[in-house]
């Protein structure tokens, strides 16, 4: 199968006006090698630090890492300078996530929002745990099938707490600006009206998707409710703060903080060494990530 080895992403609006943004993938997909490197205008740069958080009033750039329907859990990587997207791994082997019947992969396009951060020295008051340390996770609840790497315009339309191993894991809620429901769908009421069902099926999927792997199920903070706009925004404008503070260097953590746009910060760099693009053929899945996972969630 032939991989493309690049594809462009058009992002507008008032703050990130017309920037378009390539990968450089080096490596073969599925393998602990493979790096997708963004560039702009010929530099590369990083999809954490350097592609704002505001694509316009009430519009947010998210960058997608897992399109929906897909196992691979790609994402944003901290340590590595230009913050590149890799799959994740355990005890060096690739990670994938299980068919957890009748939910083929992820529901949703997955992803982060650029410029924010979940700071773990800080603890959420209403959930009484700290931040995961990553970029706050995003899920798209549009119609379209997203490419990993791709940048989509979306707006808030609400927020679901996880408890991860003692952590609060956030996952804000969003849908594509150019859905064609995106103009119905203002707050959570709104994806509990059109898309009935798909928060219940959120909640049930993050709570059992490690148990094939032999983890424990996971908790939702507020019993699984999901907060509205309002609740949702408040608290991605919050980690982008965490993130001003882990850019400029008051907050000290072990990640990669060079960048290409924020002057002034102790990571700005004007030149960094990438490698050339290089693109593999996708090693093959094997029966394991194919097949469906049964869990009992009575």
């Amino acid at each position: 199968m032939k991989i493309a080895t690049a594809f462009c992403i058009l992002v507008t609006g008032a703050v990130a006006s017309a920037q378009t943004y390539k990968l450089r993938q080096v490596g073969a997909p599925y393998s602990p090698d493979f790096r997708a490197y963004f560039e702009q205008n010929g530099t590369v740069i990083s999809p954490f630090h350097d592609i704002p958080l505001k694509a316009g009033k009430d519009v947010y750039n998210m960058v997608v890492e897992i399109p929906r329907w897909t196992n691979a859990k790609f994402e944003i990587n901290k340590e590595t300078e230009l913050n590149p997207i890799i799959q994740d791994q355990k005890n060096g082997t690739v990670r994938f996530v299980c068919n957890l019947f009748p939910y083929n992969g992820y529901l949703w396009n997955y992803g982060a929002f650029p410029q924010t951060w979940e700071d773990p020295n800080y603890v959420t008051q209403e959930t009484h745990t700290k931040g995961d340390n990553d970029p706050i996770d995003v899920i798209e609840i549009g119609d379209e099938l997203a490419t990993m790497g791709q940048v989509k315009q979306v707006k808030i339309l609400g927020i679901l707490g996880l408890l991860d191993q003692g952590e609060t894991d956030w996952k804000v809620i969003v849908i594509d600006t150019k859905d064609k429901m995106a103009s119905k769908m203002k707050d959570i009421e709104d994806v509990k009206k059109y898309k009935p069902g798909l928060l219940e099926a959120t909640n049930t999927w993050f709570t059992y998707y490690k148990v094939p792997t032999g983890d424990k199920k996971n908790k939702l903070a507020f019993n699984g409710e999901s907060k509205n706009r309002e609740y949702a925004t408040r608290t991605v404008e919050e980690t982008h703060e965490f993130w001003k503070a882990l850019v400029n260097g008051t907050t000290k953590a072990p990640i990669k903080t060079i960048n290409m746009s924020q002057k002034g910060t102790p990571g700005y760099k004007q030149k960094v060494d990438i490698p050339e693009a290089n693109l593999q053929a996708a090693l093959p899945l094997n029966d394991t990530v194919k097949g469906w996972s049964y869990v009992d969630t009575d």
